[in-house]
């Protein structure tokens, strides 16, 4: 099921944020914005590759210091005067082990990336929101990338299941708190993507994460949805009124039905 590409009207003096940016989804996603004439705030631990022909300012932000998303937001606020587009993409999947084992130490690591990173760009954007005066007429949108496992478990998965859970709940809480307001939220699984992620997961142990024989034939099949599927699907919702969803819990067709 393929996505059209957002009329090009919509998409014009745009400006995305994007963490997480220098590699997997984030970098593809940047890449394909570009591509698309918006300009871009990149960040992630590793200062990201400014995207060809991109108008992009880039740096290295650890999403789990609030501080530093702050300043990163007022940069590009300063940099480009807007900023329409916030996208929390930044995300790991260690520690894969079971329950047992999760050490509260562990878990509160991968959090401060995957929930907290998440909570610290929200309130990064909207204070940038009420800065400029957002409305319903000249909204921001917020798009938390989720995952299907905010769905259900996966045995040797807990922290990323739990924080995953969380990133939907938080989603669908800031926009019941922000209706009216200029902000438009949303919760996306984009789907399994050929990333290092994949290749982390596909190299777990069986005994640790079961389901790894899903992912071995998904990549056998090539089954994934590719970058450029994914990105037409953002900027739809992001910039498309007829292709917003309605619920904000949203999860992204298969690129290959």
């Amino acid at each position: 099921m393929d996505a059209p590409d957002p009329d090009p009207s919509l998409l014009r003096g745009r400006v995305a944020v994007i963490t997480g940016a220098s590699r997997g989804i984030g970098a593809g996603l940047a890449a394909e914005f570009a591509a698309r004439g918006l300009r871009l705030g990149l960040c992630s631990r590793s200062e990201p590759a400014v995207p060809a022909g991109a108008d992009a300012l880039t740096a290295r932000v650890d999403v789990g210091d609030g501080s530093a998303v702050e300043t990163f937001a007022a940069q590009v606020a300063e940099r480009f005067g807007r900023i329409d587009l916030w996208i929390n993409n930044a995300g790991v999947l260690d520690p894969v082990k079971p329950v047992r084992e999760l050490s509260a130490d562990e878990l509160e690591a991968h959090l401060r990336t995957n929930l907290i990173g998440v909570l610290h760009g929200t309130k990064a954007f909207l204070r940038h929101l009420a800065a400029r005066g957002a409305s319903e007429q000249d909204p921001g949108v917020l798009i938390n990338i989720s995952s299907g496992a905010a769905w259900h478990g996966y045995a040797g998965w807990g922290a990323y299941c739990a924080g995953k859970a969380a990133v939907d709940r938080l989603t669908e809480t800031v926009q019941l708190e922000e209706a009216g307001r200029g902000l438009r939220a949303w919760a996306v699984a984009p789907g399994v993507v050929d990333t290092a992620m994949q290749e982390r997961i596909r190299s777990c142990d069986r005994e640790v994460f079961p389901e790894i024989d899903r992912f071995l034939a998904l990549k056998e099949a090539e089954a994934f949805n590719s970058i450029p599927f994914i990105a037409r699907h953002l900027l739809a919702i992001a910039f498309d009124p007829t292709a917003a969803p309605a619920e904000v819990v949203v999860r992204l067709p298969a690129e290959r039905g």
